[in-house]
This record gives structure tokens, sequence and C-alpha cells, in this order.
């Protein structure tokens, strides 16, 4: 089985052991995701922004998502990051979990973790 690490680039991958995704057994596994900005509805929208890019890079979209975790400090914040879920996966929504939890950093109001569907190599 082969398997293909992509690496966002950012010096916290390094120093903590990790890279944005791995594409491995038909699966690309985006690990979690944390974004920029002061509110949820923010770091909602900057998170999905880089879950994006590493399933571009995978070959795939938010359409081929078949799972997604949503992890809050706060679960009452997550009914503010339904109208950008709903846009970002439209039709094809993934199955979820949201988890109300800390998170690594106190400024953090969302972390996000999703495993899509890789493409089938030709």
């Amino acid at each position: 089985m082969t398997i293909r690490r992509i690496r966002y680039g950012s010096p916290i991958e390094e120093r903590i052991g990790y890279c944005r995704a791995v594409v491995a057994g038909g699966f690309v596994h985006v690990a979690g995701t944390v974004g920029q900005g002061d509110t949820v509805e923010e770091q909602c929208r900057t998170a999905l922004g880089t879950i994006g890019w590493a399933l571009r890079q995978a070959g795939c979209s938010f359409e081929d998502a078949v799972r997604v975790t949503y992890y809050l400090p706060a679960a009452a914040d997550f009914e503010k990051c339904w109208p950008i879920l709903s846009e970002t996966f439209g039709d094809n929504p993934p199955a979820a979990t949201m988890i109300e939890c800390g998170l690594i950093n106190a400024s953090y109001r969302i972390e996000i973790e999703l495993t899509a569907l890789a493409p089938r190599p030709a």
C-alpha cells in the first residue's frame, strides 16, 4: 500500500511531528485543523480553507468527504457554524460528530478533522 503525506509547510508540523493530511488505504485523512480569526465563524471558514487545500492536493474535494469531527470548547458556538458548513458540503454532507472539549490553545474556538475518499488510481 502506498502512503502519501501532504505537508502544509507550517513550522508546527515539524515541531509536533505530523502532516496536514495522509492519503492511504483509499482515504484522505486530514489532521485536526484550526483556523485564524477572532470569531468561531472566521476560524471555521479559515480551517475549512486549509482543509480544502489539503483535499485539492490529494486530488479530491469536499464532495468526497465521508466523515467530519468538530471539536469546540463551547458547544453553544457550534450553531454559528452551521450555515458555513451547509454551504461547504452542500448536497454531499458527510457523517459528522461534534465534541465539546479543550483545544491546544485557548484562542482556538473550533478544530475540524475530516476523512474523504481518495481518488482511484488511473
